[in-house]
């Protein structure tokens, strides 16, 4: 355990993440509209969209148009998925409105990169290769390495630490081979298999190997973990958590179409609230755009604030 942070960044992925997962169609002025919403929170870091294979998720088909139309706050970060050259020119297409960051992204699980790409992990090696060089030769420097499934498989099953430390060496690699310089990784439990202890171990193998670079972590709340497991992130020092309003999203290619979607960004401040750890978001504000959220998209979401509301109101009211 080190001490625990001031400060945390939060990369709000709700319009990214749940948009791509709800069975829609949900119109684009609705996407634009809770855009616009979540930048009134106080959130500094809001993932858009998603500049990815229409034909495979169509509902970031709109990506363009909602890009488009939705009023971007100053002092606001946007940013847009995109995982080949193609969706980079589509993201490169509004870099006016978009911060575009550059990454190389890999799984630590064969079977979830068979099934979420259809390759085979050296092809991946090969493809995400390619992808570095056409984005540094695009302008946009790649400083990221991102693992996914980087706690257990659904297809694979538990992935012990040593697999994602070789899973982070082929990523810099890559790099190498390309000349990026990596300042970040980005740890993902896309299908849920993470917990406390897990966490603590990952990250610890992890920090071993590599003192000097920031690490981040994507948690989903498929088994009712992602509360825990940010708990345990925030005291091993982990500072930047990617989150979604109302607990919105989950992951198309994880096999439990009825899973929870990524951790309730509205809990993940409580957490930290209660904690001590500044995140600079109006809680009440975000709670408020989580109903927002579950209205449009006409079904119950997974988080409990976005019904019970915030402590500090309860407070209020006591006092």
């Amino acid at each position: 355990m080190t001490d625990l942070p001031s400060h945390v960044e939060i990369h709000e992925e709700g319009p990214r993440e749940g948009f791509q997962i709800e069975p829609g169609p949900i119109p684009s002025s609705d996407k634009i509209r809770l855009i616009e919403a979540l930048s009134e929170t106080g959130l500094h870091h809001i993932q858009a969209c998603s500049f990815v294979n229409t034909r495979l998720v169509p509902g970031w088909a709109d990506a363009e148009a909602v890009v488009a139309g939705f009023k971007a706050k100053p002092g606001v970060e946007y940013t847009g998925l995109f995982f080949n050259g193609n969706g980079l020119d589509r993201a490169l297409a509004f870099k006016d409105k978009l911060t575009i960051h550059g990454g190389i992204s890999l799984t630590a699980s064969e079977g979830f990169t068979r099934k979420n790409l259809n390759r085979s992990p050296s092809e991946n090696i090969e493809a995400m290769t390619k992808h570095s060089a056409v984005q540094q030769a695009k302008g946009v420097p790649v400083t990221r390495v991102g693992v996914m499934a980087a706690f257990g498989c659904n297809y694979q099953g538990d992935i012990p630490p040593a697999q994602v430390i070789k899973t982070l060496e082929d990523g810099l690699a890559i790099a190498a081979e390309t000349g990026a310089t990596i300042t970040l990784f980005s740890l993902a439990d896309t299908m849920g298999w993470a917990t406390p202890a897990r966490i603590e171990r990952v990250i610890g193998a992890v920090r071993n190997r590599w003192p000097d670079i920031d690490l981040s972590l994507h948690l989903h709340d498929t088994r009712g973990m992602a509360v825990a497991n940010a708990h345990a992130g925030l005291k091993m020092g982990v500072t930047r958590y990617d989150s979604t309003v109302g607990g919105l999203g989950g992951c198309p290619f994880a096999g439990q179409p009825k899973a929870a979607g990524n951790i309730c960004t509205e809990e993940l401040v409580l957490l930290c609230e209660e904690m001590g750890i500044e995140t600079g978001v109006d809680l009440d504000a975000l709670i408020e755009v989580g109903r927002l959220a579950e209205e449009i998209v006409g079904h119950q979401l997974p988080s409990e604030l976005i019904h019970a509301g915030s402590l500090a109101a309860f407070r209020r009211k006591a006092a």
